[in-house]
């Protein structure tokens, strides 16, 4: 039996909500989805309280030849905090409220209803990674310094691997880390049954 607060054996843990926090000091809530303790951590796997959402900049093709649009989806903060006040503002106009939480963008609010025209299928094109394509939601266009950007919000749940520390802190851990892959399929294991 555990000492931790997020004891896997209590059935109750899955109700509860805890907080995720980044080195800039944001916060994430989430719900627990799983817990599994291993040589005496707890592993979490949560999942955002608040709707997740990315935004993707448009780019023009590589040559003169290929007309389409490359989608680059933004991940590193100071390109996230140079368009953030545009996509908050464009997102309020649907009574959504855009926040810089961390790990993820997030929004509340009523999301609009999924329509097929409105789904955005990104081929991911990562080297050795299993994911194929991720489907996204449209929420909303907008243009900074001339460069077109989307909102979207992701069709699969956004799911978090995290520890409690011997402070009894939770922090991230990377999926990407080998030593704690088997963990993490065990968690995922247990979320699709």
């Amino acid at each position: 039996m555990s000492s931790s607060q997020f004891d896997p054996d209590n059935e109750q843990y899955e109700a509860e909500t805890v907080t995720l926090k980044d080195q800039r000091g944001n916060s994430l809530d989430c719900y627990i989805e799983h817990a599994l303790e291993s040589d005496g951590i707890v592993y979490l796997l949560l999942m955002p309280v608040d709707i997740p959402v990315v935004i993707i900049s448009w780019e023009d093709g590589n040559n003169e030849e290929d007309e389409a649009l490359e989608a680059i989806m933004l991940e590193e903060y100071e390109e996230i905090e140079m368009v953030f006040a545009d996509a908050k503002a464009v997102l309020a106009e649907q009574n959504l409220y855009l926040q810089h939480t961390a790990y993820t963008l997030t929004v509340t609010g009523e999301l609009p209803p999924i329509e097929e025209d409105n789904i955005l299928t990104l081929n991911l094109d990562e080297e050795d990674s299993q994911l194929e394509s991720e489907e996204l939601q449209f929420l909303a266009s907008f243009y900074h310094s001339q460069q077109k950007y989307s909102i979207y919000t992701p069709l699969t749940p956004l799911l978090f691997f995290a520890r409690q520390n011997s402070d009894g802190e939770l922090e991230f851990v990377s999926p990407d880390e080998e030593k704690f892959q088997p963990i993490l399929e065990e968690l995922l294991f247990e979320e699709l049954e």
